[in-house]
């Protein structure tokens, strides 16, 4: 029995339709953000103050990039995570593969178009309260692979943000902002650091986008 002319065309619209979706690189997104709700909770439960300690901040101060599992560190295993059909040499570098960046809606196809950026900060976790931990702490926080603290990103995008706090950065991609605030805010609350009044006001502002 032959199917009409019009489902034989449907079908196969489907079809390329489906192959042209799984050829699209899909955003590989870090484990644990929490829903607007339960962020907006979160931010409230923030100690609000004001930054110190920034003149003493060294990046040195927070070991990152350290091995993880055999030959692959920190920054390698968040691409291998990350990204799309990555191949990775004996020494656990990225050869091959592809990176959709969440902040700009990019997408790369070299590792060294990639930063991994610190969603909180070194520098604005230190003045946040990071400065009275151990070194030890100051580690596990700078290479934390189970929350939403490290992502794949465009490199120039991630210069860009530098050390900023959301009240003076937010992604250039407007839809990406509220998963940016929510992640954020769980960075904060996970690891006990405070908001400034600012930064705070901002992160209202992006969760009312959500």
């Amino acid at each position: 029995m032959h199917r009409p002319l019009s489902a034989v065309t449907a079908a196969m619209a489907l079809a390329i339709a489906t192959v042209m979706l799984a050829a699209t690189p899909a955003a590989a997104i870090p484990p644990n953000i929490p829903s607007a709700s339960t962020a907006a909770s979160r931010l409230a439960a923030l100690t609000v103050t004001a930054e110190s300690h920034h003149s003493s901040y060294n990046r040195d101060l927070f070991p990152h990039w350290i091995t993880v599992s055999g030959a692959c560190n920190t920054r390698e295993e968040v691409l291998k995570r990350d990204g799309s059909g990555v191949v990775v040499n004996s020494s656990c570098a990225a050869v091959s593969g592809s990176w959709y960046s969440p902040y700009d809606g990019a997408t790369w196809y070299a590792a060294s178009d990639v930063d991994i950026d610190h969603m909180v900060p070194l520098a604005e976790a230190w003045s946040s309260g990071a400065w009275s931990w151990t070194t030890s702490r100051r580690q596990s926080f700078a290479n934390d692979l189970g929350g939403p603290q490290l992502w794949a990103v465009t490199d120039n995008v991630n210069q860009a943000k530098s050390d900023q706090d959301p009240a003076t950065w937010q992604p250039p991609l407007a839809g990406e902002r509220c998963r940016y605030a929510r992640a954020w805010i769980q960075v904060k609350w996970y690891w006990g650091l405070s908001t400034d009044s600012a930064e705070k006001s901002a992160l209202n502002g992006m969760l009312a986008t959500c």
